[in-house]
Formats: C-alpha cells, structure tokens, sequence
C-alpha cells in the first residue's frame, strides 16, 4: 500500500474477529502510548485491533512503530512541509473519514490531545461510531497553554462514549464538565507500560554521537524542548539557559535531542552549536531515547509525556511550561514548572547539579501515573463497555503517595544502574 489517501486499503484482512477497534494516531508521542493497547488488544479473544496512521508526523512516527513491530493497514501520510493546524485537521478529517466509511468499526480509540485526536474524533462522531478517548480528562484550564492541545482535548471530551482516564484527577476533571462517571475508568497512563517495556530491553541510542556516553559516570542533562506556545523568544531564551549552564558546569554533558521543525532548531541552536559539552543529535528512536532518559541525571523538557515518564526511573523533571495537564507529579515533588524563564531555569539546574539535599528531594522512582498495567485495564474498560465482561479496578495511587512504576508479572523493575538516587556529586568548571 502507498502512502497516499487515495490507495488506502479498502479491505480488512481476512481471519478477523471479535469486535474491531480502530485505533488512530498520528505522532510519536500518541504512538508510543498506543503500542501497548494495540498489543493488549491483538492478545483479547473478544476484539481485533485496526491500525490507521495520519502521519501527521512522518519519520518519527515510524520510528516508534518500527520499535513496537507495528504495521498500520490504513497510512493516510498527511504530513507536509509547513503544515498548518487547518491543514492537518481538514486531511487528517477527510482521510479519516473515508477509512471509517469503508470499514464500519465497532469502535475508534484516539490517544491524546493532538490535532489527529480531534480530527479523528469528529470524523467518527459523523460516522456515528463510538469514540474512546485514551489519556482522557486532562486539564490545563487556559485554552492557549499548551496550544492547541487544550482545546483538543476538550472537543474530543464532547465527542467521546469511553473516557480512559490515567489519574483521578484527570477523572474529577471529566467529572466536574459532566461527563457521565458511568462512562469514565481510570486506567493509569499506557505510557508507563511502554517505558517500562523499553527500558528493559536496553535499546542501542540509535546516535554515534552517544557512543561514549555509558564510558562514564558524568552526570547528564537531557533537554527537548518544541512546544509551539514557545516559539520564538521563549525559544532564544532556553538556548541562552543551555549555554549558560554548560559554560556553568563544563564537568555536565548536555544532550539535546532536537525537534526537526527548523523553528525550534533556528531559536535554539545559535547559542549552544559550538559548546563543547553540547550535544546536539537527531531525535532519537523511542528505545534509544527511554535509555537516554534512563542514564540522565536531570530532564530539562516541555514534553507532556517525559513529564509522566521521567519520575517513573528516579529522575528530577523541569517543565518549560508555565502551566501544566499534568499536575499530580508536581505535587509529588518529582516534576517543577521553570517557565521559559532564563535565570530560573539556569538557577534550578544549578541547584539539582551541586545540591545534593536538593536532588534527593525531587529523584524519588515513584510515579502517580501508572504501574504497568494500564493497557490491561483499557481493554477490559472496552469488554464492559461492549458488555463482553465485568468493569475492570481503577488504577489507584497509593494512600501514602505516588504509586511507584511497576513492571508487569514477570518483569525486572527498570534498569537503574546509571541513576543517581541518593545524592548527585557536584559539577564544578
């Protein structure tokens, strides 16, 4: 099949059954968390997974389904260069549709807050085909931060007849908006499952220029950045941050895995493309990035999912973000909102680097996002939903605390021979 809307299959494969769900996604970050309720489906006896892309990103979105041995039957290939959010959501809208038209699922699972979230949504609303939302009922409460994530999340809300909710605070959210509790099941957040899938399986870092990075115990500052609220000046300003703590601590290897968009990278790279301790690469695969983030000392990020990912191997995450969706690790003390502010963000990394008090405070390998098992609970939240079993338990965090990220049955705990826990040495010049 080419990558072309118009020679998408029209035919499921032959040997299907049990109902057919129709998972679709459109970027990395959705098909990471995806992977694990692609794979726990294709397990069930009752259901059959179909898979259909938008890619309304291209290479990186292979990536991941490459790592997870995932083969969409439905690539629409949306993405263009320069895109705009009318662009991706007018294709992703009429791509989508078509597929749904021609093949009649039962259900259509979105994962998220992007563009191909609310697209795919409405198109399956139009096709009056049940809609479960995956990562449901999170809430910044300012519809530009972060944008247009917000606002998609809340379309999708209004269109959707299963709300996978990660926390219960996502779900006291839908709650509070109306949304039916009957239609709600907290299920902890797939991503967990996925990272600690990956970790295991210490993933090469997919990068040369990373080759040396395990030859000693330095500690690691791993940065992204990318979010389209900061483009611009707050962009300049973290580049400023980057060189000024590199010059700051010339003993920290910084590693930057930098978005393709060429306006991320022409904010940022000017002023830490000729630092010695900078390390700039293409992004990473996923399984080469769950291991970076497995040996970082220190997240520096915007990324919704690293917020969630990050406090599950022990690590101290700063957000670029004035304001969060996901709250309940600040809370916990393992994630800190620095803003795009310049001096806080070189302040709080300094702190973190030299203060060991300060880094034991926030490296606490506890996670309120989930254990493991979210897929799992997906799956039996859509068996009840069709009626074909009981309602599944609700992903609880511990009365005490966040819930610490489990494997599932069988599995090792995540690989954490190069994360600092108690304490981290100090980064002198």
């Amino acid at each position: 099949m080419t990558r072309s809307a118009r020679s998408v299959v029209t035919a499921a494969p032959a040997g299907r059954v049990g109902r057919r769900i129709m998972v679709i996604y459109g970027t990395r970050p959705e098909a990471v968390k995806v992977a694990p309720l692609i794979r726990a489906l294709a397990q069930s006896p009752v259901f059959t997974p179909m898979v259909a892309v938008t890619a309304q990103h291209r290479s990186m979105l292979d990536q991941v389904n490459d790592v997870f041995d995932i083969k969409p039957e439905f690539d629409l290939d949306i993405h263009r260069p320069g895109q705009t959010l009318t662009a991706i959501t007018t294709r992703a809208l009429h791509g989508v549709q078509a597929v749904l038209a021609e093949q009649r699922p039962d259900a259509v699972v979105v994962q998220g807050d992007t563009t191909t979230v609310f697209a795919a949504a409405l198109a399956a609303f139009y096709e009056q085909i049940p809609v479960v939302h995956l990562e449901a009922g999170l809430r910044t409460g300012n519809p530009y931060s972060p944008y247009p994530e917000e606002i998609n999340r809340r379309l999708a809300t209004r269109l959707t007849a299963l709300h996978l909710a990660p926390t219960a605070t996502s779900k006291s959210n839908l709650l509070a908006e109306n949304v039916d509790p009957a239609k709600v099941v907290v299920t902890g957040n797939t991503v967990i499952d996925a990272l600690l899938w990956a970790v295991e399986r210490q993933f090469d870092y997919g990068e040369p220029a990373l080759a040396d990075l395990d030859a000693t115990t330095k500690p690691v500052l791993l940065v992204t950045a990318h979010r389209r609220e900061s483009w611009g000046a707050p962009l300049r300003t973290v580049g400023r941050a980057l060189a000024r703590i590199a010059h700051a601590h010339r003993a920290l290897r910084v590693v930057f895995p930098i978005h393709r968009n060429p306006v991320v990278r022409d904010a940022i790279l000017p002023a830490i493309r000729d630092l010695p301790n900078v390390t700039v690469t293409e992004p990473l695969p996923y399984g080469g990035f769950a291991r970076l983030m497995n040996r970082a000392s220190v997240i520096l990020t915007d990324s919704g999912g690293v917020q969630e990912e990050g406090p599950s191997l022990g690590k101290p995450v700063l957000v670029m973000r004035d304001t969060t969706e996901r709250p309940e690790a600040v809370l916990a003390g393992t994630v800190r909102l620095v803003g795009t502010d310049e001096d806080l963000i070189v302040d709080t990394v300094g702190r973190l680097l030299t203060d060991p008090a300060a880094y034991t405070a926030m490296a606490n390998a506890v996670n309120p996002y989930g254990d493991g098992r979210a897929a799992q609970r997906a799956v039996a939240a859509l068996a009840h939903h069709f009626r074909l079993g009981p309602a599944p338990d609700e992903f609880q965090t511990a009365p005490e605390g966040p819930a610490r990220a489990r494997p599932e049955p069988g599995r090792r705990p995540p690989h954490t021979r190069n994360s600092p826990r108690a304490a981290l040495p100090a980064v002198t010049a």
